[in-house]
Formats: C-alpha cells, sequence, structure tokens
C-alpha cells in the first residue's frame, strides 16, 4: 500500500518535496534550450514527477524538430544510468555534474570499493572480496562480504554498522554509463560546456520567473498550465529574435524578417549545445 497527499482544488498537481522545508503541490516545467539560451521544446508534468521520467521524451522530440546535438547539459536530477545510456548510445556528449556522495560520516564512502569488472565483485579497503548475491527487480547488482572475516576487520566501525557484520554494496547493471559520465567530466571540453548552463536553462528559468510570473501559477490543470508555459517560452523567444533584429538592423524589405529567422535558426538552433532543466511552479 502506498499513501499519497492529492490536492482537493487541483488533483491534477503534485506533491513538490525540495528538503524538509518545502512542501507545496505544484507543476513542474521540463524545458530544453539551445546555446544562445532559445527553448525549442518543453513538457509539463505534476511536481512529484521526476525528472528522469521525462527526459527521453523531450530529448526525442527536440532532436526531431531541431536536429540530434553534438553535446546535451543536464542537472543533477537527469543523471541517471538510463538517460546516460540513451545520449552514449546516440552518440551525444553526455554533460553531467557532480554529485557528492550519501555516505554517512565516518563511514568509508563507495569509491574506496574497488570493483573488478574481470570477477564481478568489490575489494574492501582491507583487501576482502565482496561476492555477487542477487539482482533486485530495480536493477541492482548487490554483492556482499563475508561475515566471519568482517567480524575480525580493523575497519569494521568504519565500513558498516550492520548488526550481522555483513557489508552489502549495490551497483546498477548500467553503472558502467555513469563511470564514463564521470570520466567526461573531468576534462576540459566538459568543464567549458557545463559552465554554460548558468548562461542558458538558468537564464531561461530566472527570466521566466522573474519577469513573466511563473514562479506561482493560478490556473488549474495540467492543460491550462501547460499553455500558459508554451505561450510564455513563445514570447520569450520573439523577445530574443527581436533583440537579434535591432541589432542587426531595420531594413525595409518585408521579407527580411522570414529570411532572418530562417538562417537563424538553421546556423544556431540547431547545432552544438542543448541544455535541460526543470523549474516548479507553486499552484496557489
Amino acid at each position: 500500500m502506498k499513501e499519497v497527499k492529492v490536492s482537493t482544488t487541483d488533483p491534477e498537481s503534485g506533491l513538490f518535496v525540495k528538503g524538509e522545508k518545502e512542501r507545496v503541490f505544484a507543476y513542474s516545467v521540463h524545458t530544453a534550450c539551445d546555446r544562445n539560451g532559445f527553448v525549442l521544446g518543453t513538457k509539463v508534468t505534476a511536481g512529484n514527477v521526476h525528472d528522469s521520467t521525462v527526459f527521453e521524451e523531450l530529448f526525442e522530440q527536440v532532436c526531431r524538430d531541431f536536429g540530434k546535438p553534438y553535446a546535451v547539459a543536464v542537472d543533477a536530477g537527469y543523471k541517471t544510468p538510463y538517460i546516460a545510456k540513451i545520449l552514449i548510445d546516440e552518440q551525444v556528449r553526455p554533460i553531467m555534474p557532480y554529485t557528492r556522495p550519501q555516505t554517512k560520516d565516518g563511514f568509508f564512502r563507495k569509491h574506496e570499493y574497488v570493483y573488478d569488472e574481470y570477477y564481478d565483485c568489490y575489494l574492501c579497503p582491507n583487501n576482502q572480496i565482496l561476492t555477487y548475491e542477487t539482482t533486485t527487480k530495480d536493477g541492482y547488482r548487490i554483492y556482499r562480504s563475508n561475515p566471519e572475516i568482517c567480524r575480525s576487520c580493523p575497519f569494521l566501525h568504519q565500513c558498516t554498522a550492520s548488526k550481522n557484520h555483513t557489508k552489502r554494496i549495490s551497483r546498477h547493471i548500467g553503472a558502467h554509463y555513469i563511470e564514463e559520465v564521470d570520466h567526461l567530466r573531468h576534462t576540459e571540453e566538459n568543464k567549458q560546456i557545463y559552465a554554460q548552463r548558468k548562461e542558458t536553462i538558468e537564464r531561461v528559468f530566472a527570466d521566466m520567473k522573474e519577469k513573466h510570473g511563473m514562479r506561482w501559477t493560478t490556473l488549474r490543470g495540467l492543460k491550462k498550465v501547460t499553455m500558459q508555459a508554451m505561450l510564455t517560452f513563445a514570447a520569450m523567444n520573439l523577445k530574443k529574435l527581436a533583440t537579434w533584429l535591432w541589432k542587426s538592423g531595420r531594413p525595409k524589405d518585408k521579407n527580411f524578417l522570414y529570411q532572418f529567422i530562417i538562417n537563424r535558426s538553421h546556423n544556431k538552433l540547431s547545432m552544438g549545445l542543448y541544455a535541460f532543466g526543470s523549474l516548479s511552479s507553486i499552484c496557489i
């Protein structure tokens, strides 16, 4: 049994939880933009839908409309083995951030246990073997230590708090994709590209919230909130095009605007970097 909180005024919204303090009913606006800050696609979901479940549909939509990019930069919510596999299989460079380990203070971090791909086992800091035990329905392979060895280990209290002195480590079946992503993260190219997120998708969300009032929504229902987000992004794209036109001069030829949009879109929107992110709009 699973207990789910549902809004009585807008059942299509979802309970958005951020830390221990913020628990509100909201909608999430999952968005992709190009390196120039033009919004290429968006999908609105309930606030309790995880970012990773929306990525594939949004990525396919953007690739279909604008072409496959060279690189995709995402935030931590999209850093999953499945998304990493999608990008690597499509030969798109994945740009994903560093995520802090969730280990308790005073215990060994997961990276201190070395995985041996050939023998399919883990080696602990005391050079003992953790052998394969089982695979869960969520796709995690579980490795366990020998409690008879662990009982007399000098690092026991830094390794596990288990009462039966058994250390278990989980490894996703697609973990090698995340390992490849982390390897690329240390390259200079990835560092430079990821730094552009604050100038692209983060700027889009900042303008959306501060200049277009999308920090909150007064509308009810997924369809209406989607309409509001689409109109907001259309207005933001038109404002950027107007800025480009102003800097390029104002010719008298009436067909100039059409040709200008086509040329700039072909040269700039469908190439290079796509950035993905999500914004939560609170229901009021």
